[in-house]
């Protein structure tokens, strides 16, 4: 059975206000369900964790079913999901607790494709322990990281290696089980930000080869949280800053305070959404697996219909090579107009595709464009056609 994007979008109350929305990669739209979720759950009583009111037994089922689902989306288990405020957030805290083992003379690696999320934590965490950076750099004709270009900085004294699973900028997804493996055997950790991959395609921690693999649940139709998956021997290693009175179990002793049971209760029904994109039966990560595979072949066929219109255009400059399998992103400029114009004569029309260099500052310098970045259009699993004609009517436009 083929993807039906009319039976999703049905799903989306916020499509109803008539905007095609290719600003995805900045934050999706949410369906109801998890908006009913989310809503429930600040109504309920819930308490503090624990067994022996309904609340605490209610606030614990709602995180078991978090950690639980969080697991099955990107093949991980339970005990290794931490979540916390954002990827950022978690980023900067597992940052401080890992270089607490470096030594000056260590060595980290951080790419110039990545989201300054993925960077500036290990870049401020290396200088306060006297490491050094070694940055890795990518094609700028093509968007693509070279295997080479990370592996070749390794050497004995790299203790992690940071790089994005899909550039939020140029969509770019690296051979990550191939610069995982090379990180391993050099004795390095490898810290994956999965952010802009997890809503795209079937992730699985494992086949990456990734110690750690960040995202975060409002890129995939969840509310706003973040979450690493890790396998829980590794987090057993790990001693963050911590209040006194909180837990040291695993993985608790990452999470600072109290969970925000609502967004908990948002990111398992986002995640059961996404498992029943498409008919089928099966454990919950079984269908996820199914239905993430679907939707990726469904996105790569809306990808191709905005590159090659956008290629027809005069004046359109793209960033990135076309025919690279990447996550389903465009960048793009038009030749003189000023990006943030173009940003707001598009959402003048309807169209909402955003400019600028979305916190992947070194991405768009390496490539060039400064801090200034360039218009981005994300698809989304309620992308249709409709709406990329409308992106390409408008920039054509704008063109002429």
């Amino acid at each position: 059975m083929a993807y039906d994007v009319d039976s999703v979008r049905k799903q989306f109350p916020a499509l109803a206000d008539g905007a095609a929305h290719f600003d995805g990669p900045g934050g999706s739209q949410v369906p109801g369900v998890v908006g009913e979720a989310v809503a429930a759950t600040l109504v309920s009583a819930v308490a503090n964790r624990g067994s022996v009111t309904a609340a605490e037994r209610r606030a614990e089922e709602i995180v078991t079913a978090a950690r639980g689902a969080a697991a099955d989306l990107v093949g991980g288990v339970p005990p290794g999901i931490v979540f916390g405020r954002s990827m950022t957030q978690l980023t900067y805290d597992f940052s401080r607790a890992l270089a607490k083992n470096w030594r000056p003379g260590d060595e980290i690696v951080v790419t110039r494709l990545d989201h300054d999320a993925n960077i500036r934590p290990w870049v401020q965490a290396a200088e306060a322990r006297g490491c050094a950076v070694r940055w890795a750099g990518f094609d700028p004709a093509t968007g693509e990281l070279p295997v080479e270009a990370v592996t070749g900085l390794l050497s004995e004294r790299t203790r992690l290696v940071a790089v994005t699973a899909a550039s939020n900028l140029l969509g770019t997804r690296p051979d990550l089980a191939a610069i995982t493996a090379k990180a391993r055997a050099a004795g390095a950790l490898s810290y994956v930000d999965g952010v802009h991959l997890t809503p795209h395609a079937p992730v699985d921690v494992t086949a990456i080869g990734a110690d750690f693999y960040a995202c975060s649940p409002y890129k995939f139709l969840g509310p706003h949280l973040g979450f690493v998956s890790a396998r829980p021997a590794l987090l057993e290693t790990l001693r963050p800053d911590k209040l006194l009175p909180s837990t040291d179990a695993v993985p608790e002793r990452f999470e600072l305070g109290t969970l925000p049971y609502e967004l908990l209760a948002g990111t398992t029904a986002a995640i059961d959404f996404l498992a029943d994109l498409m008919p089928g039966n099966g454990s919950r990560r079984e269908r996820l697996v199914r239905s993430m595979a679907e939707l990726e072949r469904y996105e790569e066929g809306l990808l191709r219909s905005l590159d090659d219109g956008l290629s027809a255009i005069p004046g359109v400059i793209r960033y990135g090579a076309p025919d690279r399998h990447r996550a389903p992103t465009v960048l793009f400029s038009l030749a003189e107009h000023d990006s943030a114009d173009v940003y707001r004569a598009l959402g003048a029309r309807g169209v909402n595709a955003p400019a600028g260099s979305f916190y992947a500052v070194e991405c768009t310098r390496h490539l060039g464009l400064g801090d200034a970045g360039a218009v981005r259009a994300g698809i989304a699993p309620y992308t249709n056609e409709n709406d990329v004609q409308r992106l390409l009517d408008a920039v054509a436009e704008l063109a002429w």
